[in-house]
């Protein structure tokens, strides 16, 4: 440890203060990741199986999603959590702090890893779709043992990309007041002037990645056919 506070002089006295707002950010990469994750899954597949020519053609409900989808992509993040805080206050009962920023994180993550998971299962070989149709399975018989199974490798890869703009959106939002690590980088770093804490906490946010990363390979390797 006396290494880190020779080149992070700082670091000594906001070590708990450090602790907590890491605690912050993963409390912030968990919840809102895991409800994004599966809200993103199940838009992606609504949106591939109610396309033209889908297993459950629906242009009413594909032409809904898409346009909203793109619509919630093209609004800003910061300007998108101040619109999302009524709703907020609503469903959690606040609209600041680590409990306030869930539906936001949510909300901005859901239409990016949604569009990511469409391009993955739209590179599912469409021959297995129609040999599987004609074996008798049904529509949510090949969502599963088709489309998922087939493109675990894909959505693993694009969970690490979805992951990476999550920290940078947990970053934004703790900067406007959720906490976390980008709470902690402009207090300490930028309006006390610590230049030695931003370095820090770029540190643990890219510790924080390439873990991620590292777990996410591994994943694909072995399920790569």
């Amino acid at each position: 440890m006396s290494f880190l506070y020779n080149i992070a002089p700082h670091l000594q006295s906001l070590q708990g203060e450090l602790l907590k707002c890491m605690k912050q950010t993963f409390q912030m990469l968990f919840i809102s990741g895991t409800i994004a994750f599966f809200f993103g899954l199940i838009l992606g597949v609504l949106l591939i199986v109610t396309k033209k020519h889908g297993l459950m053609q629906n242009p009413i409900v594909y032409k809904f999603l898409d346009k909203a989808i793109d619509i919630i992509r093209s609004i800003p993040f910061i300007i998108l959590m101040v619109l999302l805080i009524p709703v907020s206050r609503a469903i959690v009962g606040t609209g600041s702090g680590v409990t306030g920023s869930y539906v936001a994180l949510i909300g901005g993550t859901v239409p990016f890893f949604a569009r990511q998971i469409e391009a993955v299962l739209s590179d599912v070989d469409y021959g297995l779709i129609e040999a599987s149709e004609a074996m008798g399975f049904g529509p949510w018989e090949i969502i599963f043992s088709v489309y998922l199974k087939e493109s675990i490798p894909g959505i693993t890869r694009v969970t690490m990309i979805t992951f990476v703009s999550l920290i940078g959106i947990t970053a934004i939002a703790g900067a406007i007041g959720a906490g976390g690590l980008g709470d902690f980088g402009i207090r300490y770093g930028h309006q006390m002037g610590y230049r030695d804490m931003i370095w820090i906490t770029v540190a643990i946010i890219l510790l924080i990645i390439t873990v991620f990363q590292g777990i996410g390979n591994i994943i694909i390797r072995k399920t790569t056919h």
